[in-house]
């Protein structure tokens, strides 16, 4: 399944520049969780602020709600998490307390 998400980031340029930098080298332990959880494909573009999160997953292996909760009960994803948050903003359009914020397909060339 393919999913599309937004984000923000808090407007500093030095800060955004972190944010890049870190995202060229993510942690191993975060990249093979990502992987071992059934995510086979992700990318993450940038326009300004706002970051769109391209993810690919395997229907048949990935679970969300387990997902969240391996990365809640693991030190490491909680320490990477907590290093994003310095750079990340809530769009206006997140709920309260949400991060990466589903985005809704609005078209598809190939049903035209």
């Amino acid at each position: 399944m393919q999913q599309l998400l937004a984000l923000d980031l808090k407007d500093d340029p030095a800060l955004i520049a972190e944010y890049e930098a870190h995202h060229r080298r993510v942690w191993p332990e975060i990249a093979q969780q990502l992987r071992e959880e059934g995510v086979r494909e992700m990318q993450i573009f940038r326009l300004g602020t706002r970051l769109v999160m391209r993810m690919v997953t395997d229907d048949a292996h990935f679970d969300a709600a387990r997902f969240a909760q391996r990365q809640a009960g693991d030190p490491r994803s909680q320490a990477w998490e907590a290093l994003m948050d310095r750079y990340q903003a809530a769009t206006p359009w997140s709920q309260p307390g949400a991060k990466w914020t589903p985005m809704q397909q609005i078209f598809d060339l190939g049903t035209q």
